[in-house]
């Protein structure tokens, strides 16, 4: 395999980089999963396809897009999956505070926008975790979730809204 400019990526190489992802793919996961716990086991189960799957990753390419990507398609199966089962996620009150950072009055609101995310509908949760947290630009974020990019931006709209009226800011 050759990255972009012909440098040869070896297999220790690539799962340095994805062990380099970690901490972002964390974040994403436990921001769609809405609970901590529940996001491991998805970040766990994104690394475990992409080691598996690193065959199927084009050098050249972003490599954080393609995992997110696989990691947000991983998360729809299992959603699916659960509604047919008829299962839930555990209670929005058993969660930790998503990415929390020393000093209670940081905590806290840390703790405020994870439990007002964790009440936006998904597509806006998603945009975003992607935008705002992420720092991905309209069009990667769109390229993600797989939509046009006006529709992003309108989900971001509406996500970024509802977040300021929940956190007693007014839009």
């Amino acid at each position: 395999m050759q990255e972009r400019g012909g440098n040869p990526i070896s297999n220790d190489n690539f799962e340095v980089r994805v062990l380099a992802l970690l901490p972002r793919l964390r974040r994403f996961a436990a921001g769609l999963a809405r609970h901590p716990a529940d996001g491991d086991d998805l970040c766990q189960a994104t690394i475990v396809r992409a080691l598996g799957r690193r065959d199927q990753w084009q050098p050249g390419t972003r490599l954080d897009s393609w995992m997110y990507t696989m990691m947000r398609n991983m998360w729809i199966d299992e959603q699916r999956a659960r509604k047919r089962r008829g299962e839930t996620f555990v209670a929005e009150e058993a969660g930790a505070a998503v990415g929390a950072s020393g000093g209670q009055e940081a905590a806290a609101a840390l703790g405020d926008i994870d439990r007002v995310l964790r009440l936006l509908p998904d597509e806006q949760r998603e945009a975003v975790l992607l935008v705002m947290v992420e720092g991905y630009s309209y069009k990667e974020a769109a390229g993600i979730v797989g939509c046009p990019v006006g529709t992003l931006n309108s989900r971001l709209v509406r996500g970024r809204d509802a977040l300021m009226i929940h956190l007693g800011e007014a839009a």
